[in-house]
This record gives structure tokens, sequence and C-alpha cells, in this order.
């Protein structure tokens, strides 16, 4: 506890260590205020001349037409986007207040931000929509209990918000009353916003974030969508607001993680993302995992979701720390990441997680040997899987127990077969082929393929995981690449919450712009009331 609201003590020499106590503490908070204000500054000044050699590019772009140079634009374009994002995550974790969204009509500062210079901030267009909203103050004086008030002024504060397909400007107004017995003022209190003292809502700060990680649209290319509606919302400002949006939704991403790993059947994969090297010319590969949590096909009424968790590199500890202290069993593809978590934790027991491995991996790679080669092994492999996933399909949304039954009565015969017709395939054919290589997958793990038999929660593939991969996959078609490793966290962050509303069933755009509405001023230890399953329109 800070030294700071403790009571003061009444004994002489108490109160000189005391004071004493405080000074050391002050000291010590002035040394961590000035390191992250160095740490800020620089960040700063190499914004600033990443935007110097942007604007050198643009000058050249109209000298000579070259795709070469636009791609370049286009990278410098999305790294200073993610560095203005990152800063701005810093600001709002330090409770630094940036001028620019500061009110210059608001003479109050806040106790916890210390007086910076302010800009002048841009009128709102004239010709934009305004909705007024009057909060109005107790109707009792809180001074004296008197009721009876003379109006003495009002304040006013605009919010630039958006509605689907249009903006409009909220003007809240909040009249002043003067107690005539007492002249006590009364002022009904601004609504909270999601970024303190700032100009967007939620609805905007919404479909901002939707636009680029539901939609796939950056940044820049939002800022010149918006400046054809009249509004000038330029790159660095939707990129401050994006980084304190991803600072006040990282509790609840986590909640839902929490969520996920509290089940028994999960599903995993992982994505490449290229992502940016400042000075080496080129980008390296980080990764984006996913885990996923859906009993909806054994007709559990558990809520479904999904948590991405981005890496730089593919080392195995990054799937560990994923998956943390999940318990039960795990859907995943071939990845050796994953064999520390099947090894048993004791002699003859089960490891922390149990391998069901997917049969649409197994599908893919004999599809490939047929395109290829037209092997009539392959297609007659293809045809035995098929006649397997046709039986899973008419048990889907089923109960365990009657997926269980029907698995064991008509997969189970036809499973035995396949092996057999596996077994005898491989001695047929060359070893070095990709058929034989396709075969061998299947054969050497063969246990974890049958697995789903006698379980009737478990699924014959782990399409659940690679459903969900399509979402970044897509951005990345759009994006190229991150702007950095902070860049693959955020967008993690912001996939897991619009990509789990989704698979309940929700608008994100609506669910986000009604989480940013309260989330700031909501208790961090009841994140869990703010979940995608518990929200109401």
């Amino acid at each position: 506890m800070s030294l700071a609201i403790q009571p003061l003590p009444e004994d002489h020499d108490a109160l000189r260590r005391f004071a004493a106590d405080l000074q050391a503490e002050l000291g010590r908070k002035d040394l961590e205020i000035t390191a992250r204000d160095a740490e800020i500054h620089a960040k700063t000044l190499h914004i600033e001349k990443l935007k110097m050699q942007l604007a050198v590019l643009r000058r050249a772009r109209f000298g000579r037409s070259s795709e070469k140079l636009n791609h370049e634009i286009e990278q410098l374009e999305l790294l200073i986007g993610e560095l203005e994002e990152e800063q701005a995550e810093e600001k709002a974790r330090a409770g630094v207040t940036d001028p620019e969204l500061d009110d210059p009509d608001d003479d109050q500062p806040s106790a916890t931000h210390r007086p910076r210079p302010r800009k002048r901030r841009a009128k709102f267009p004239a010709h934009l929509p305004r909705e007024t909203v009057t909060h109005e103050p107790a109707c009792t004086c809180p001074g004296c209990g008197g009721t009876i008030f003379s109006r003495i002024g009002h304040d006013e504060r605009e919010v630039l918000e958006y509605t689907p397909a249009s903006f409009k400007v909220i003007e809240h107004i909040r009249p002043k009353l003067s107690c005539r017995a007492c002249e006590t003022i009364v002022q009904a209190p601004m609504p909270s916003l999601p970024i303190e003292r700032g100009l967007p809502g939620p609805g905007l700060l919404a479909h901002i974030a939707v636009s680029k990680f539901v939609d796939h649209q950056p940044l820049h290319r939002q800022s010149e969508m918006y400046a054809r509606e009249g509004i000038e919302l330029d790159r660095a400002l939707m990129a401050d607001w994006m980084g304190k949006v991803v600072f006040l939704l990282t509790p609840l991403a986590e909640a839902i993680g929490r969520h996920i790993r509290a089940g028994e059947v999960f599903h995993a994969d992982d994505t490449t993302v290229p992502v940016l090297s400042p000075g080496l010319g080129k980008t390296a590969t980080g990764r984006l995992w996913v885990i996923v949590r859906d009993e909806r096909p054994w007709g559990s009424s558990v809520p479904p979701a999904v948590f991405y968790r981005y890496s730089p590199d593919r080392k195995g500890v990054h799937a560990e720390a994923l998956l943390g202290d999940c318990r039960g069993f795990l859907h995943a593809d071939g990845y050796a990441g994953f064999n520390q978590l099947y090894r048993p934790t004791t002699p003859g027991g089960n490891g922390q997680l149990i391998e069901v491995a997917c049969w649409s991996h197994f599908r893919r790679k004999l599809y490939d040997v047929h395109h290829a080669t037209a092997s009539p092994i392959a297609l007659e492999a293809l045809e035995r899987i098929a006649a397997l996933f046709a039986i899973e399909s008419s048990v889907t949304g089923c109960a365990p127990d009657r997926r269980r039954a029907a698995r064991a009565e008509h997969a189970g015969p036809l499973l035995d077969q396949l092996k057999t017709f596996l077994d005898t395939s491989l001695n047929k054919i060359s070893g070095k082929s990709d058929l034989a290589k396709a075969i061998r997958y299947a054969l050497s793990r063969w246990q974890a393929l049958v697995r789903y038999v006698g379980d009737g929660r478990l699924e014959m593939s782990n399409n659940a995981a690679e459903r969900a991969m399509r979402i970044p996959v897509l951005g990345r078609k759009n994006y190229l690449f991150c702007g950095s490793d902070a860049g693959g966290q955020r967008a993690a962050c912001l996939y897991t919450i619009t990509a789990t509303a989704k698979m309940n069933g929700l608008n994100p755009e609506a669910y986000l712009a009604n989480v940013l509405g309260r989330i700031a001023d909501h208790p961090i230890n009841k994140i869990d009331a703010l979940l995608p399953w518990f929200w109401t329109k």
C-alpha cells in the first residue's frame, strides 16, 4: 500500500520516519516516471524518423511509377501504425493522457495526470447530424437536502460517434444547478468514455477495430474511406485509439482463455505470420496459435470460444504456454511441440493431454497424391475415409453416448478394414513415394486417429481449429505482415474477442461497442460478466 494514503502517525519520531519513507517512495516513483518518459520519447523520435522516410517515398512516387516503391510505402504505413498503437498502449498502462486528447474546455485536471501543453481540438464538421443528451443532476441538494434550484449554466462536450454507414456527433449537456438555500452547485457526472477525455465514442472504436480485425482493412485504408465522408481521422490518431482499446480489452481476452482451458476437449493449431524486421530489409516469421473449445457437436450447452496467442517463433514452449493447465483431449496435427504434453506424467498413466489425431490431415495428403498421380490406391483410401465422415455427419449434435454407440457399430469395422488395406498397400508400393509417406503418417499415429471412436465427445478432425485460423489467414492476405511482435499480440487479443462473439451468434461490432462503453468503469474482478454469452442487445 502506498504511504500517501496511510494515516499520519502522531508520535514525532514516527512522523519523521514516515516523512523519510514517503520522500524515498516519491524519489523511486520519479525515477520510474523519468525512465518511462525517456522510453516514450525515444519511440516518438523513431516514429517521426519513419514518417520522414515515408514522406520521401511519397514524393518519389509522384516522380516515377513503381510497384516496388508502392510496396515499400505500404510497409512503412503499417509499421508506423503498429508503433503508434504500441506507444498508445504503453501510455494507457502508465496513465498518461495525450495533449491532443485533452478537452480545452475542461479546466478540471485529472488527479492522476500531470498538466501538459494542450492543442486546440478541431471543430467537427457542421454537416454532421447532432444528437443532444442532457444529463440532469439529482433532484435533492446533497449539501442541505433542498429541492429548489436555479440554473447557473451548463457544461458541454462533443463526442464523435459512429453508427453503421453514418457518423454523428453526440453533444453531452450537463446543466449546473445552484441550490437557493445553501448555494451548493449540483451537476450530473459525465458518462464514462472508453478513452478518458477523448473524442471517440465506443461505437466508433468498435467499428474501427472490427474493420481492421474482422473485415481486414488496415488503418491507413480506413482513413481514406472516412475522408470520403468529410471526416479527417488520420492513421496515427486511430492507431493511438486501438492501442488504448487493446489495453482495456486484454483482461476480457484472458477471461475467454480461462473459460476455454476449463474444458476437457480442445482443438489447437497454428499458422505463420510475416513480421517486419527493421534493418534486415525483409520480414521474419512469427506464429499465431489458436485453441478452441466447441462442445456443440455433442449437444453440450457450454458456450463455444476461441483464444489466439502470438509468438515470435514455433518453439514448443509456446505450445505449452498456449495450453496452460489444460487437462483432457487435444485435437491437433502432428506438430512435435505438443509431444511434451502427451508424455505420461506417471508410469503407465496419461500425459497432461491425450492426443486425438486429425483425419482431415491424412485425407488431404491422400488427395494431393491422387491429384498428382491418379493413384487407384489413394482413391480407394479416400472413398473409405469418406464413408467414415458420412457416419460422423449422421450423429453431429447427438449426445456423447449415442455418438459412441453409432461409431462402435458402424465406424469400428470400417476402420479395421482400412487399417488392413493400408498395411497391405504399403508393401506393394515404393517406400520413397509420396503415397507411402502419407500411409506411414497415418499408421504411425493410428491409435490417436481411432481414439474418437471410444469417446462421444471427440471429433474425427481438427476442423474447429482450422476454421478459426481462416480469420487471420484472410487478414494476412490484406495486411501482408504485422509491423512488430507487439502488433501480433494486439491482433491476437482482438481476434479472440471478435471471433468468440461470432461463434456465439453475436454481431461483433454491436457487442464490442457495448463492452467498450462499459469496460472502463467495470470492476476487474467481475470481468466475466462481459463475456459474449452473458451479453444481450
